[in-house]
């Protein structure tokens, strides 16, 4: 497994320039007829496995449930990054949490308040994020900011894999950047949808620091070659 080397702690002024870059593939675009093999390719060279539960619902598609991710539970000892693009995202913590997930991120447009869902998560042994659609101000999360361990900003519309990335998005970023830096807040800034080495640095560069990358990681010819490519560009 792939740890970046930890950060010492630095005023909140230094702190946008020494963040702890995070790799998270999103298995949707993993060959899911072998997805196993494809998990352990890469699995030395990322932090986390990015998994998209989706209900039809919330969103018009739907994927991966308990079965898969209690399956790969028995796999890997990466930690598994569960984004809840659902309705009632509250009701699948228990068994979240059951099938081996590490942290569950809602979304603000369900969850206005997400503190009883950090309650249930913290309970359950949980971390929680809070994320934001591309139309979604940030101001609908920031008050948030100090009860998650990270904020999503999705940077296609959610639903599907392989999206253009929205560019118009990095401002948001920009702007919880500042507001956890201001804070003296370790969160985490996700951003979620097109990423791929050749937008790295612009991503890293707005504040973000856990990227999702799907189709980027998966679908590449090489795939630990193309995360270490992101890797490579913000250095």
């Amino acid at each position: 497994m792939f740890w970046s080397q930890t950060i010492p702690v630095m005023p909140p002024m230094l702190r946008s320039h020494m963040r702890e870059l995070k790799i998270a593939p999103s298995i949707l675009a993993a060959d899911f007829a072998n997805l196993g093999a494809s998990v352990a390719e890469v699995a030395d060279v990322v932090d986390m496995l990015h998994v998209d539960v989706m209900d039809g619902h919330f969103v018009p598609n739907l994927t991966i449930g308990m079965p898969v991710i209690a399956a790969l539970r028995r796999v890997t000892d990466l930690p598994f990054d569960c984004h809840l693009m659902t309705t009632n995202a509250i009701d699948y913590l228990p068994a979240l949490a059951e099938a081996g997930a590490t942290h569950v991120t809602v979304h603000a447009e369900v969850y206005q308040d997400p503190t009883p869902v950090v309650a249930l998560a913290a309970e359950l042994g949980l971390t929680v994020g809070i994320a934001i659609n591309p139309i979604t101000p940030p101001e609908a999360i920031a008050p948030f900011v100090e009860d998650v361990t990270m904020l999503l900003v999705m940077s296609v519309e959610p639903g599907f894999g392989g999206q253009t990335f929205i560019e118009a998005v990095l401002p948001k970023v920009e702007t919880l950047r500042k507001l956890v830096d201001s804070q003296g807040l370790g969160t985490d800034i996700e951003i979620d949808g097109g990423i791929s080495p050749a937008n790295t640095r612009r991503v890293w560069d707005a504040g973000a620091n856990v990227l999702v990358a799907g189709s980027a990681v998966f679908a590449a010819d090489d795939p630990v070659a193309a995360v270490m490519k992101m890797r490579a560009a913000i250095t």
